[in-house]
């Protein structure tokens, strides 16, 4: 992670972050790196391995643990102490062309985060050169999509419900005020 254990308290806790860091981030690099050793897959990038496989009935497992892996590292950079709060430069222009207005895009990310039935990711993506908000369930992510992923929430109860209980709607509150990195999701932007 980028932070220590309590960079992002009081929203998220040191316990959720041991837990879902130490516990559920580290099994999934663990399971696919025993999965790929002596492969082909071994020597090739994350991305390209979650790119190639994305769908093989028969490598469902190395998939999700592969995109597993990325998604969480996505995430905690996608976290920051002392973050939330609206972008500046090109990303808060390009949200205002995209969506038409700062306020729109947050009911569409927070709407994205709520409604997603069960385990998934809500994401900010650029979509043909369009910013949009999307949903994946369980491991899935844009990269399969053939979108950029600028920045993720993960709303996989282990994410939050150590802190909000049954209550995603105030952690998804929480990320967009106090946490989201906007930094990265525009380096994210500028890069694509």
């Amino acid at each position: 992670m980028p932070y220590d254990y309590t960079a992002l308290e009081p929203h998220v806790s040191k316990s959720t972050l041991e837990f879902h860091h130490d516990k559920h981030h580290a099994a999934y690099v663990k399971k696919f790196n025993a999965a790929v050793e002596g492969t082909d897959l071994d020597s090739e990038p994350l991305e390209a391995v979650i790119k190639a496989i994305a769908g093989d009935s028969e490598k469902a497992g190395v998939f999700n643990n592969a995109a597993q892996a990325w998604n969480h590292t996505f995430y905690w950079n996608s976290m920051k102490p002392s973050g939330g709060g609206m972008p500046t430069g090109d990303l808060a222009k390009k949200i205002e062309a995209d969506f038409g207005s700062f306020e729109k895009f947050a009911e569409a990310f927070k709407a994205a985060g709520a409604t997603q039935f069960g385990s998934g990711w809500a994401w900010l993506v650029l979509d043909n050169g369009t910013l949009k908000v999307t949903k994946t369930l369980n491991a899935d992510n844009p990269l399969t999509s053939g979108q950029v992923p600028l920045l993720t929430m993960d709303v996989w109860e282990h994410a939050y419900y150590l802190d909000y209980q049954n209550k995603r709607p105030d952690y998804i509150g929480a990320f967009l005020n106090s946490l989201v990195n906007w930094d990265f999701a525009a380096k994210n932007l500028a890069a694509a």
